[in-house]
């Protein structure tokens, strides 16, 4: 299956809607991704997983990583819509305790006519 992102700015916040299967052989396109976001100082970002259907370590390694540069840009990303296996994936690798991550949360927003 194909990894797909898309994102939305709205005045105060990007949007980025992940969808898909987060693999070896799909993570290039996460990370691209990822790396042509432009973080500024203060800026919120969420990153929506409901429709993400596998992650590897590979994932979660990207994921990490841009974690750890919004932060040295002084931005905040957020992790929301976790399936019950991928709560559980970030509860075992300890990265619930280190990233902030909202499991019970609705996502405003929709992905659908991006």
């Amino acid at each position: 299956m194909d990894m797909v992102v898309n994102f939305k700015k709205d005045e105060t916040k990007l949007y980025g809607f992940l969808e898909g299967e987060i693999d070896t052989f799909t993570a290039s396109v996460l990370r691209e991704q990822l790396e042509d976001v432009n973080i500024t100082k203060g800026m919120e970002i969420e990153l929506d997983l409901s429709k993400v259907n596998y992650m590897d370590s590979t994932g979660l390694g990207i994921l990490v990583s841009f974690y750890k540069r919004a932060l040295r840009e002084e931005g905040k990303v957020k992790i929301v819509g976790l399936s019950k296996r991928l709560q559980r994936l970030f509860e075992i690798t300890g990265l619930s305790e280190l990233m902030d991550i909202e499991t019970d949360k609705k996502v405003e927003l929709s992905n659908e006519g991006i």
